[in-house]
Order: structure tokens, then sequence, then C-alpha cells
């Protein structure tokens, strides 16, 4: 289905540089350069244009922009976000996800990976040795910093820093123009070794669920659409809240097919028994 076509990479930030050689090794796509959308217009990092929707909305807006400005029908987007890790706590997260969108098979697939590999850092800097301490805690220079004159509603932002010259230059401008100097990292991917770490992760997760074909009509991304709970405790045999079976449906043809036990136990250990250990 994928196999000799023209892939377009909805990005300006140099994500093809680890996505391209999986997507054609694994596809056999032909990669082709993004040249007429500009993704920023979408949302930005360092805050200058907030996102709008949620992440799987403004995947499917990148998806539809760069189709219709580069005339190209097989389209991949991604989006990330950085904050706080939903269940460690002190702990920050990279959440990436990846959409490949057929607009001639009007297909959509979607992979999501959610890592603590990230350097995500904001801090309000107080002096020039905070600053270099700030530099070394997101491991500048290989990793870019952002300086601005605020966390919200900033007058001055610089991005792309990536020597201690231009560090020092840009600090001593926003101490003479600004009440406050805030540095961030710098999330873009051209300019963020760690975050590119992390989409060739969810890349080739992608791959994977491209070669899961349905059953029934052999449409790629056949996946998990419900997670059903109830695997019976190894004692008293009640349901559990552990997961008893996966339900996956084709989203072309509807094809659903269940599969027990998906992490290859029948049974569930007493202690995660509400009835044997209320």
């Amino acid at each position: 289905m994928f196999k000799g076509r023209k892939l377009l990479i909805a990005t300006i930030h140099g994500k093809e540089k680890v996505m391209q050689p999986i997507l054609e090794s694994k596809l056999k796509v032909k990669v082709v350069k993004n040249k007429f959308f500009n993704t920023d217009e979408l949302g930005t990092f360092s805050g200058e244009i907030e996102r709008e929707g949620s992440a799987i909305e403004t995947l499917r807006k990148k998806c539809f922009i760069a189709m219709k400005k580069n005339q190209v029908d097989l389209i991949l987007a991604s989006e990330g976000s950085f904050g706080a890790h939903p269940f460690y706590f002190f702990t920050s997260a990279n959440e990436e996800f990846v959409m490949l969108k057929d607009f001639k098979n009007d297909i959509e697939i979607v992979v999501k990976v959610l890592s603590t590999k990230t350097n995500f850092l904001t801090e309000e800097i107080i002096d020039f040795h905070s600053l270099l301490n700030f530099a070394e805690k997101i491991k500048f220079p290989s990793h870019a910093l952002i300086l601005k004159s605020d966390y919200k509603n900033f007058k001055h932002c610089c991005k792309g820093i990536t020597n201690q010259k231009t560090l020092i230059e840009k600090y001593e401008f926003f101490q003479s123009v600004s009440e406050k100097v805030i540095a961030e990292t710098d999330m873009r991917a051209m300019f963020n070794p760690t975050r590119m770490q992390v989409i060739e992760e969810v890349t080739k997760k992608l791959i994977e669920k491209c070669k899961s074909l349905c059953p029934n009509c052999k449409i790629p991304g056949f996946d998990v659409k419900e997670v059903i709970s109830g695997l019976p405790c190894k004692w008293c045999g009640n349901p559990t809240e552990s997961t008893l079976k996966y339900i996956y449906e084709c989203q072309k043809c509807n094809f659903k097919l269940e599969k027990k036990y998906p992490h290859k136990k029948e049974n569930e250990d007493p202690m995660y028994c509400n009835n044997c250990n209320p």
C-alpha cells in the first residue's frame, strides 16, 4: 500500500534526520521535503503561538495543511509535549505522537510514546552563575537553550543558543531590557538530540503498527480498540482490575478480534485482588 509512494514529513525542525532512514527502509516510500508549510503556525514550544486543541487534533491539521500545500497524499506528522510525568512524581516526561495520514486510501495510523528521556527544564535566572548551572543541567551546548523576558506574554525571546559567546551576549542584553531572565530548554527537534531519540523510538513503533494488518481486509494499522479488565484472581477466582483481553478493530472494515490473556497469564496474583487483599 505504501511501497514506491512519496511520503512527506510535515516538519521544519529536522525530524526527517531520524525518521527518513526508517521510513524508506521499512515502508519502501520515498520521503520528500516539506517546502511550503511552516508548522510553527500551529504552535511553538517557546510560547509565541499557543497550540489550540489536543495533540491529535493538531496532527490532523498538520497533515491536512501539508497535503494541500505540497500536493502529496501520504503525510507523516509528529507532535511533542513536555511536562510533569503523569505517574512519577518530580519526573519530567516527553509525550511524542506520530500520525501517518494516507489521504488516498482514507487511513489514519497514530502511535504514542511517553518517555522520561528528556532534558525539558525552565527556570528564572538570578545571576550568570545560575545561568551556567542551568546550561549544564540541560547538556548545553549540544542541546540549545532559550532566553525569554518572562514565562508568558514576553516581549523579548532568543532561541537556538548553542555557544557560550552568544549566551553571554544575550544574557547581558536581557539584563539591560528586562526585569526577568527566563531560561528554557529549546525543545525543537533539530536543537535537542535527546528528543530526537524519542522521535526515532516513536517512528519505529509506527512501523510496527503499519505491519499489523487486518485479518479481514489486510489494511494496515490493525490495533487495540478496547482493553477489558477482569483477569481472575489465582486464589478466589473473582475478577480483578488487571487486563483480561484486548479487543482489536479495523478502522476501515470494522472487523473485530478478541484476544484473551494478552500478558500471557490466565490469573492474577492475589496481592492485586480487592477480595483477597482489600
